[in-house]
């Protein structure tokens, strides 16, 4: 039976770009859903501008100098919380800073909570256990892979992308019944069939050529240039599109290579800025070189896109890694120097690469967003 006239709150927190994209994704499917629109409310939250400063700076700033400039603490951190059921300083320090948070959920009174990042539910957790809040959320992991961070006594529902990933929560005694592996939510334009040839032609590119998108994230790291040198070595007719993100270095860097290619390339380079296209880029592209970070992956599944892994975060996104390796969606290049040959690799051979399409595609979810709305709302 629907319930009508919900207020739901979406919880996100802004470190790294993929717990908001989530939440932006569930957005737009609780607005279309009868029981919010007619009547009824759904905001999204980032939890981070409801802390102090220190804190926003601890899971924003200091998460990206982390992945750019020391990995390995990343991945040591990582490992060394992942202890089910174990409290730890961090979740101590979120309840600490989590005063503004709890005077405006207060306000607010929502119906319903969803969760995309582990924060908010352990602080709702702990305003549960102090009687300051009666509503349980409901807890989307936006990882193919499940930390102890996100394991919370006191939830609605999870909803993980893999059946693993739903024996796991299993084992760590959340009841099956409150479990669903749905997928990872997606915006709801990846839902949108698109011909390849066609969405080239209207991205500007050559509706012939194989196409390669290399993503350096919302934020604009990673290695880039080094693999796009490396990938402008291939030696088959090939497009490369290169998304900057949100670094204008980073494109201006990307546009001085693409003019200083000799004519006789074979490899051609299209820099790209921050976008909000990255569906037609997807459904345009033949593969994906990427981190594999859980939002970009759930996307690229969704348009039937293998992927490239290079250098991933050591932590969830190695994990996602061994995931996609496992399925068969995705090859990895451990050594950037050879990334152009791994890829032409590929694309002399077309069976190989037919088969990755079609298991990426079988494992896409683009419906996941609406099938959470819907076991929430009915």
């Amino acid at each position: 039976m629907e319930k009508h006239g919900q207020r739901v709150l979406i919880l996100s927190a802004s470190a790294g770009a993929g717990h908001v994209r989530a939440a932006e994704a569930l957005l737009k499917d609780f607005q279309a859903h009868p029981a919010v629109a007619h009547g009824g409310e759904v905001q999204h939250w980032d939890i981070l501008k409801y802390s102090t400063a220190t804190f926003r700076y601890i899971y924003s700033k200091m998460y990206l100098d982390l992945v750019n400039k020391a990995p390995g603490v990343l991945g040591y951190m990582y490992k060394r919380t992942d202890v089910p059921w174990k409290k730890t300083f961090a979740q101590a320090f979120e309840k600490f800073n989590s005063g503004p948070f709890v005077k405006a959920i207060a306000q607010y009174k929502p119906d319903l909570v969803v969760a995309t990042h582990f924060t908010p539910p352990n602080v709702m957790a702990w305003l549960l256990a102090k009687h300051q809040l009666r509503v349980k959320p409901a807890i989307v992991v936006t990882d193919l892979d499940c930390h102890a961070m996100w394991l919370c006594r006191s939830y609605l529902h999870y909803f993980v992308s893999l059946e693993e990933t739903k024996v796991y929560l299993e084992q760590m005694g959340i009841a099956p019944e409150k479990i669903t592996a749905s997928g990872i939510p997606v915006d709801p334009v990846f839902r949108i069939p698109r011909d390849k040839k066609t969405t080239r032609h209207t991205l500007g590119l050559d509706p012939e050529s194989f196409t390669i998108l290399v993503s350096a994230g919302g934020f604009g790291v990673g290695p880039v240039e080094m693999l796009i040198a490396e990938l402008m070595k291939i030696e088959l007719p090939v497009q490369i599109v290169a998304i900057a993100g949100k670094s204008e270095e980073l494109k201006a860097k990307l546009e001085r290579m693409a003019k200083k290619s000799p004519p006789t390339a074979k490899a051609r380079l299209h820099p790209v800025g921050f976008t909000k296209q990255m569906d037609e880029y997807m459904a345009a592209a033949d593969i994906l070189i990427s981190k594999p970070g859980g939002l970009t992956t759930a996307e690229a599944m969704s348009r039937g896109l293998p992927m490239c892994i290079v250098n991933p975060i050591p932590g969830q996104e190695e994990r996602n890694s061994d995931h996609l390796l496992e399925l068969g969606v995705a090859i990895k290049c451990n050594n950037p120097p050879t990334l152009g040959w791994k890829i032409q690799q590929l694309m002399e051979n077309p069976a190989r690469l037919a088969q990755m399409k079609e298991r990426a595609k079988a494992f896409g979810k683009p419906e996941a967003g609406r099938k959470i709305v819907e076991e929430l709302l009915g």
